[in-house]
């Protein structure tokens, strides 16, 4: 008697404020908590066998890595009624067989000891009140710099290319960074 090893694995799909985005969700944690991956083309994802496959579709644009959850960015001319059963069953069949989705995982440090104390602050602002709000939206946040009262932050997966990414940015993001810390004067994002 030969015993299955295949993991269940439940998807679901949720939308997102980028219209050519969709979250395609795990019923188990992808990554450790914490830990994104995003990968804006094929040549990325080098060491993301799932992403490099799902590449192999002329309609995506772009694969995000986080938690329990695959964001997949389509090229506008296609229609997500079109693609998304295509792209679920992909994903579903990938994760039932065990692969794994990174073949290296490197973790970055949150907290460096050698931060400012207005950068420690600016960090923690953007772990407790505005990573949660963009992972629900299938997207991540990452600090980059500070400099002369300018924060930098990358925006990742569904966030890339939102419509509505700089309004979040500045009517959201600055406003609060500004109302906790004064010295801030403006926050960018940085293309990947």
């Amino acid at each position: 008697m030969q015993v299955d090893n295949k993991r269940v694995v439940n998807l679901y799909l949720e939308a997102n404020p980028n219209p050519n985005s969709l979250k395609f969700v795990a019923n188990f944690m992808l990554l450790p908590a914490g830990v994104s991956h995003d990968f804006p083309s094929k040549d990325s994802a080098e060491k993301a066998p799932l992403a490099s496959e799902l590449f192999d579709y002329d309609f995506v644009d772009r694969v995000f890595y986080m938690s329990n959850f695959i964001t997949v960015t389509k090229k506008e001319e296609v229609e997500w009624v079109e693609i998304r059963n295509t792209l679920k069953e992909h994903i579903q069949v990938y994760l039932e067989s065990g692969k794994p989705i990174i073949s290296e995982l490197t973790e970055e440090p949150v907290v460096n000891e050698n931060d400012s104390e207005t950068v420690k602050k600016i960090k923690g602002i953007l772990d407790e009140y505005i990573k949660p709000a963009v992972e629900q939206d299938g997207g991540a946040i990452a600090f980059q710099s500070y400099q002369d009262g300018v924060v930098k932050v990358q925006l990742q997966g569904s966030c890339s290319g939102c419509p509505s990414s700089t309004i979040t940015l500045k009517a959201g993001i600055e406003n609060l960074l500004k109302r906790a810390l004064p010295e801030i004067q403006s926050v960018e994002a940085e293309s990947v």
